[in-house]
């Protein structure tokens, strides 16, 4: 027969008689890791000025570049050469064009024309063309000459500004007061998610962040903002099937494959004495990095697990750890020397909660951080672009 006595579901609409039965676990699925910070680490001090600067040098080049189409009275005995920049060069150098044999003596430099011994110490001749890169191998001084003129090089001032960050923290004392499922203190769990959000933005601003064209400093009406690490690249910006760069796979050949991001490491090496150490893509980058090794993977038959990840890539021109960020251009590959990278707090101003003036019955606070990037020798670092997604 029916049960007629006192059950739950008799205990009236919505069950009002019964205690709720709720978890004091909340949780949160909104993206908010930052695996570049964490691979960067803190910083080694603190910035002292919203106009943050540092200081850059190079060594005097050690290359050039031909800059003629016709050689007389041909290009394999020609001793006239044009150059882009004949400051580079100095009588006594030995020079190589290209990646032929010869070995060239500079004699003479007037402006950009230089005269030089062909097939120096019996090397075989060569063609030279127009744009083709001259190496000097080294200076041969005459015993007893009187000193070269001096040369060196100027030291440059790089720069970036600090940018702020921050989010409001506002709540009423009645909502302070209350008992709330999986809160202790409210105004304590308001801190830590807005907290949360600036790190995630902090991080997409390294990234991505870029400072107005005009007032970089900020006035009452122009807010400051950083330069991002991909608005700083500027000489080693690579796309798939352009210069150096091999074609990729895929129709548009613009799909990365090892040989597309080998040859940008190269060309990062050919003119940089760092070591690009540091990968971070997008998730669409990723799986193509991942799958550089699905050819070379052996399973035997007893195995149960299926591994499909490259968090290290090792090739010649450095070893690299592959970070995965979202807020990477999905058709982009950063390259980096993580040791010539620091995010920077303004000198008592890391992220932190600050009091406010109470406005009535209400608690009030402000998470807030004033941050910068220091992205040193962007020459060290590269980007490859356009990538398919």
């Amino acid at each position: 027969m029916a049960f007629t006595g006192k059950a739950t579901f008799g205990a009236g609409a919505d069950l009002p008689e019964i205690v709720e039965d709720v978890s004091d676990i909340i949780g949160i699925i909104s993206p908010h890791e930052t695996p570049l910070l964490d691979h960067l680490g803190d910083p080694r001090r603190s910035a002292v000025s919203t106009v943050h600067e540092w200081i850059e040098d190079a060594l005097l080049p050690n290359t050039g570049q031909i800059n003629q189409t016709l050689f007389v009275p041909d290009p394999e005995t020609a001793t006239d050469i044009t150059v882009d920049d004949g400051s580079v060069f100095r009588p006594g150098d030995l020079v190589r064009p290209g990646e032929t044999s010869e070995i060239m003596l500079v004699t003479s430099v007037s402006g950009n024309d230089l005269v030089v011994v062909r097939a120096y110490g019996g090397t075989p001749n060569a063609t030279l063309a127009d744009d083709m890169p001259l190496l000097i191998v080294g200076n041969a001084a005459l015993e007893g000459a009187d000193a070269d003129a001096a040369r060196f090089t100027s030291r440059v001032r790089r720069q970036n500004y600090t940018q702020i960050f921050s989010a409001t923290v506002e709540v009423s004392g009645s909502m302070q007061a209350v008992r709330a499922h999986g809160v202790r203190d409210e105004v304590d769990y308001q801190k830590q998610e807005r907290l949360r959000e600036l790190l995630r933005d902090l991080e997409n601003t390294v990234i991505n962040g870029v400072a107005p064209v005009s007032d970089p400093q900020g006035s009452a009406t122009v807010r400051r903002s950083m330069n991002g690490i991909i608005h700083q690249i500027v000489t080693n910006t690579f796309q798939a099937g352009v210069g150096p760069i091999p074609p990729g796979d895929g129709p548009g050949g613009d799909r990365l494959n090892e040989e597309v991001l080998n040859a940008a490491l190269r060309a990062i090496w050919e003119q940089s004495s760092g070591s690009v150490d540091t990968i971070v893509v997008n998730g669409a980058q990723k799986r193509r990095i991942n799958g550089f090794a699905s050819a070379q993977r052996a399973y035997l038959p007893d195995d149960d697990r299926f591994r499909d990840l490259v968090s290290v890539y090792e090739s010649d021109f450095g070893v690299a750890r592959v970070i995965l960020s979202r807020w990477v251009p999905a058709d982009t590959v950063l390259l980096l020397d993580s040791s010539r990278i620091e995010v920077l707090p303004l000198s008592g101003r890391s992220f932190a909660f600050r009091e406010l003036a109470g406005s009535g019955d209400a608690i009030r606070g402000q998470v807030l951080g004033e941050y910068t990037l220091e992205f040193r020798n962007e020459q060290a670092h590269g980007l490859i672009g356009e990538l398919a997604a």
